[in-house]
């Protein structure tokens, strides 16, 4: 029968799909774009992520997935449909299997969203797996044996942490605060001591070209441009590193204490696995600047960036694709 497995990591702020024996083949933003009076969809992915913050009023660019889950359904089915059919869907002769990863702490609600777009989407059969354990094995780690590994997963909107061992999550937790919490820590720093208004891309930029977490881990300038809400007029002004760690403070401080939590509910044997072992951080949260450093002073124990941690869940999926039948369905 001809048919493909696929794999799609959807997250928050890119969808990637591995395609069985081709390798992740598609890596765009999961952003939609649509005229907000007829409803017709006008770019999908990267195209649509080049108009965030610079259409017309009657052109909006939609995120259809907030905090690891589907925020617009409609529009998530649109966005699959699309990446489906743009890595040769069309093409195949039978539907797909599809394998979606989703963070751990979804509800069933949630889960039968995320099963029925899929579904929607063309495919024949949806399985559905927990991030963080595509997330280690797409970093390598070898999580069927009886020892704990674990793994911190930054993603868009979620950041899901899990201890793992026998093939199976013993611990987890995942919380609602990833990369779009860090821009928008940044963007509310900048408005409330500048009173300057920047955008989500500008704030990106920021992060990811001076932001440090760690306590003087970075020492850079950077000119932004924004909005004054005093005049209305554009301003510049010049920021550092040390107030980028003061503005990501909060939220990475919920990740540490997250971290932390999972570590008190590990079991005493699969604790002392995971001081020998580390732990592996993966996800695009993973390339802030000082994040394992930082962590690694909190948990006393090793931390180690995974080798492509954007692409270990991606990767995860692919791996899992050839033991499918393995996967268990979970039941809605």
């Amino acid at each position: 029968m001809l048919s493909k497995d696929i794999g799609i990591d959807l997250g928050t702020a890119n969808v990637l799909i591995h395609v069985k024996g081709r390798g992740v083949v598609l890596d765009e933003p999961s952003v939609v774009a649509i005229e907000s009076d007829t409803k017709r969809v006008l770019a999908v992915g990267e195209e649509a992520f080049r108009m965030v913050g610079r259409t017309p009023g009657n052109i909006v660019a939609i995120r259809p997935l907030k905090d690891g889950v589907i925020a617009d359904f409609e529009i998530t089915e649109i966005m699959l449909k699309h990446f489906i059919n743009k890595v040769g869907g069309k093409r195949w002769y039978s539907h797909p299997r599809i394998l979606i990863c989703a963070p751990t702490n979804i509800t069933s609600v949630e889960q039968k969203a995320i099963r029925e777009a899929a579904e929607r989407s063309g495919a024949r059969e949806v399985f559905l797996e927990e991030e963080p354990k595509a997330a280690a094995i797409g970093a390598g780690m070898d999580i069927f044996q009886p020892s704990g590994n674990m793994v911190v997963d930054i993603g868009g909107g979620t950041t899901d942490v899990a201890v793992l061992s026998m093939g199976d999550i013993v611990t987890s937790s995942s919380i609602k605060v990833a990369g779009d919490k860090f821009d928008s820590a940044i963007m509310k720093y900048i408005k409330n001591k500048y009173k300057l208004l920047i955008g989500e891309r500008t704030s990106e930029d920021i992060k990811v070209k001076i932001g440090t977490v760690y306590p003087n881990g970075r020492r850079e300038t950077m000119d932004i441009r924004g909005r004054d809400m005093v005049s209305g007029l554009p301003l510049t002004i010049t920021i550092n590193s040390e107030e980028i760690h003061e503005a990501l403070w909060d939220p990475v401080s919920s990740i540490v204490a997250s971290a932390k939590t999972v570590l008190e509910r590990t079991p005493p044997e699969l604790s002392a696995d995971i001081i020998d072992r580390g732990v592996i951080l993966t996800g695009g949260g993973a390339l802030l600047h000082g994040i394992d450093q930082l962590l690694a002073d909190e948990l006393k124990v090793p931390v180690l960036i995974a080798e492509d941690p954007m692409h270990c869940v991606v990767n995860g999926t692919g791996i899992m694709l050839d033991n499918l039948d393995k996967v268990s369905k979970r039941k809605f």
